[in-house]
């Protein structure tokens, strides 16, 4: 049975923010994202993550690009790592990349890498050994639809997948095609999730949240004007902040749903949603944060 998310349900999900707590208490995210021409994908990642209210924050992105991405990183940090001639990341950026993971408290893999055949085999081969929770997203999605081997591995995993695909992106992740997807989106939800244990998050009008025990929620925020480019990065980026923060992943990917479309609901507010762009959403975090916490959401 799917569960409708309300601003009751997400309330009680909150977790607590101790006043004697320190930036080490909210964890530390680690986010491989980026190449040439698609840098503004980490930087919204962190950004979203940051006001999730994790810790830490370091971007992981070929070294190449490392001074560009620090020039509009503030809050966050960054790893510069190998890069390929395409300036995507390298398999040679495996080793350090797993080495920087193993003390982090969840990763977030995908946007922006680029589908360079190299940057490809390193996401299969991260995915494979990470050692802390995980989410996955964008071109980390569509490495693993080209080799399902990946995901079939990970079954019985003890560390935690995260997956948010849009509807091509499921697609291709279960040799479909898009309206087949849309057709039958909670069947196709829950079956992917129970087959290779993980927590999917199919997102478009009425986001759904399914996990391996068979649960299924479907959210009711946003709009229309969340359909523009990088609002999938604000979305990861919140959802691996709550991870990241030692929240169990199908709760952390409710809340982020949730929290992601109320933004967006909020960011228009006496405005058009025509005009709704990534960097809005994150604006608008704060104002959402505050709503939850108070148990009223005031929309005109």
């Amino acid at each position: 049975m799917t569960i409708t998310l309300t601003l009751e349900h997400i309330r009680d999900l909150l977790p607590s923010r101790p006043s004697t707590a320190h930036k080490g208490t909210f964890g530390h995210l680690f986010v491989l994202a980026g190449s040439r021409g698609f840098t503004g994908a980490g930087r919204l990642v962190c950004e979203a993550a940051n006001r999730s209210g994790v810790g830490l924050v370091t971007l992981g992105i070929p070294e190449s690009l490392a001074d560009v991405a620090a020039c509009t990183l503030v809050e966050a940090m960054s790893l510069p790592l190998p890069g390929t001639t395409a300036e995507s990341l390298a398999l040679d950026a495996l080793e350090p990349a797993l080495l920087f993971a193993k003390d982090k408290s969840a990763v977030v893999l995908g946007p922006g890498l680029s589908r360079h055949a190299e940057t490809t085999d390193l996401v299969h081969q991260f995915t494979r050994a990470c050692p802390v929770p995980l989410l996955i997203d964008a071109d980390g999605l569509n490495a693993l639809s080209e080799n399902l081997d990946t995901l079939s591995a990970r079954v019985q995993a003890h560390t935690p997948w995260i997956l948010t695909p849009h509807p091509g992106e499921m697609a291709r992740l279960t040799n479909s095609d898009t309206k087949t997807i849309q057709n039958d989106r909670e069947s196709v939800a829950i079956a992917f999730a129970k087959t290779y244990e993980v927590v999917l998050v199919l997102k478009g009008a009425g986001t759904l949240v399914a996990g391996p025990d068979g649960r299924c929620a479907c959210n009711t925020t946003g709009n229309q004007g969340l359909a523009s480019g990088g609002t999938g990065d604000v979305l990861s980026g919140i959802i691996g902040g709550l991870l990241a923060q030692n929240m169990p992943p199908f709760d952390a990917a409710c809340i982020g749903v949730y929290l992601h479309g109320l933004a967006a609901d909020l960011a228009i507010q006496g405005k058009s949603a025509r005009s709704l762009i990534a960097s809005d959403v994150i604006e608008a975090m704060p104002i959402a944060w505050h709503a939850l916490e108070e148990g009223h959401i005031n929309l005109l």
